[in-house]
Formats: structure tokens, sequence, C-alpha cells
């Protein structure tokens, strides 16, 4: 399958949904010159971290993006699927409450109390934190996301985790044509 027919099947999914809106929260480590492609392209994006950032901590830090169908942003981030470059969300919620949201989940303490920055953002660590949450955790993590879409271990699998009647579900969607 050509990255062609990848980002289709994904994009598909991420906005099967046409009243929702699609929030991904992408990971300045792992993106090269990502925010040369955020304020060239112009999507509404900002930096999860609060304050003015040194240049070198600005290039790695997290940030929100409002994905938009069709847009060049949205397409040139759909053609690096299964990069684990971040999670996608899919909410009714608007900017600025995701943004919030988002935040809150960046530091963690660990079981000494210590503050410990949470790379939640990784699909990578999503995929396997969620399944480890009990009921009340997951909807803190959820708020007013509808499904979280992120890339599964094998990069033409994209994982959906939806929570409901306090119970998580994970769906396996192939991207592949068969």
């Amino acid at each position: 399958m050509n990255m062609e027919e990848t980002r289709k099947l994904v994009g598909e999914q991420l906005f099967s949904d046409t009243d929702a809106k699609v929030f991904t929260v992408l990971d300045g480590t792992s993106i090269p010159d990502l925010l040369d492609k955020l304020y060239g392209l112009s999507p509404t994006f900002c930096c999860l971290y609060r304050g003015e950032l040194e240049p070198d901590m600005a290039e790695v830090a997290p940030y929100l993006v409002q994905l938009e169908q069709g847009s060049e942003f949205t397409d040139w981030l759909l053609e690096e699927w299964g990069k684990h470059w971040g999670i996608f969300a899919i909410s009714d919620a608007d900017f600025r409450a995701m943004r919030r949201h988002f935040r809150s989940f960046l530091i963690v303490n660990d079981e000494n109390g210590r503050p410990l920055r949470f790379r939640y953002y990784d699909p990578r660590v999503l995929r396997l934190y969620l399944p480890t949450c009990n009921a009340e955790e997951l909807r803190i993590v959820f708020g007013s996301v509808i499904n979280y879409l992120l890339e599964d271990e094998d990069s033409q699998t994209i994982l959906r985790f939806h929570f409901a009647s306090n119970s998580l579900s994970a769906e396996k969607i192939s991207v592949r044509r068969d």
C-alpha cells in the first residue's frame, strides 16, 4: 500500500464523525522541523508548555493542533503516519478546553511524590497506559474526548480507544486495503 492510500484510510477514520473536531498532540522531540511546519502551514495550534520557551525547548515541546480535513498540514501529517509522532483525539470540545485538558497531564508524581514529565502524547506510551487505568482515571484522561486514535505497534493498524459505561474498549482498524 502506498502512502497516499494510507493517508486516505487514516483520514477517513479521523474524520468519520462529521460533527466532532479532530485534535492531535504532537511530540516536538520526534518530529524534525515541526515548528517550521506549524508556522508555515498555519493550523490552529499551541504549545502545551506554559510561558516563553527557550528555542531549544520549543523545538522538543508537545503541541496541540486542531486538524481540518483536507488541509495542507493534515495531509502532511497523515503522510507521515506510523512514525509515532503523536496521538489523535476526537471531541466536541473547543480548542481552549482541549488545551486545558491536555495540559493537565504533562506532569505526574512518582511513588515518592516527585514530579515527572508524562509523555502520554507518544502513542507507544498511551497504548500501554490506557488499559492499566481504573474507571476514575479513565474518566479524567478522557474528559470530553470521545475517542483516542493512535498507531498500534504495527503502524498499519489504528487503535481506537473509547470509554463508556465505566469501561474502556479498544478496537483495531487496519489501514491496509486487502
